[in-house]
């Protein structure tokens, strides 16, 4: 990919700006989230606004991004503006924590992609830092904003590590968000997972979970099941 820009086929996505980079998490997490029945959707942590132009593409929902780098929610703007669906594409530059409680019970879902490494493995880029670690925004601060900001039966979906994903589930459970469906994802045929995406709904105990797994690459090329994900959005 470009370092300044990332060409999808109906959107550019401008990252000069941003220390998060397009990366095939985001990508993974706007192609595999259900947007059904969904008219008001919260991105926690939007960056350069990837994910929410990925919802925006396949719905009719109004979408805000939520981001607390007064850089990177600029360049979100600059990148929501410049789609067709900038009618319904917004941006706040906030802290959730200073956000979430004058918006209880507004959203059908809510996405996020958020950091998730530790103190111990900070490197120099103090942005770089705020997008990847947990001090700015915690499993436990992001499962308590989302559940205060979702309508009942609501849903959250997120993309972590394969090893956070015990950690984040129990910290949802506080909040009244129960885990219905969670797709590992693996590098190779054969692979421990490196990354999980899960779908929680607010207030629904599920009788059972749906599990899935995907496949990213075969014989050193991308999978069917991964270009068959994505092929609405890469070229």
């Amino acid at each position: 990919m470009g370092n300044e820009y990332f060409r999808f086929k109906k959107f550019t996505i401008r990252q000069d700006k941003c220390a998060m980079k397009v990366g095939t998490d985001g990508v993974l997490l706007g192609a595999w989230t259900n947007t059904e029945n969904a008219s008001r959707i919260a991105d926690i942590g939007t960056g350069t606004g990837l994910i929410a132009i990925m919802l925006a593409q396949k719905s009719e929902a109004l979408i805000t991004g939520i981001e607390i780098d007064g850089e990177a929610a600029m360049q979100a703007r600059e990148n929501m503006d410049s789609t067709e669906w900038r009618d319904r594409l917004s941006v706040i530059n906030t802290d959730i924590n200073d956000f979430y409680t004058n918006h209880e019970g507004e959203y059908d879902l809510i996405v996020s992609n958020p950091p998730f490494f530790k103190e111990d493995t900070k490197g120099h880029h103090e942005k770089r830092n705020m997008a990847r670690h947990t001090d700015i925004l915690d499993f436990n601060t992001l499962t308590k904003a989302a559940s205060f900001m979702l309508s009942e039966g609501g849903a959250l979906c997120v993309i972590l590590p394969a090893t956070s994903s015990a950690e984040f589930i129990a910290e949802a459970l506080k909040y009244r968000l129960y885990l219905s469906h969670k797709t590992e994802v693996t590098t190779k045929p054969g692979a421990t997972p490196k990354r999980v995406m899960l779908r929680f709904k607010k207030g629904h105990s599920e009788e059972y979970t749906e599990f899935s797994q995907l496949l990213l690459s075969e014989n050193g090329e991308k999978s069917k099941e991964y270009l068959s994900l994505t092929s609405e959005y890469y070229l």
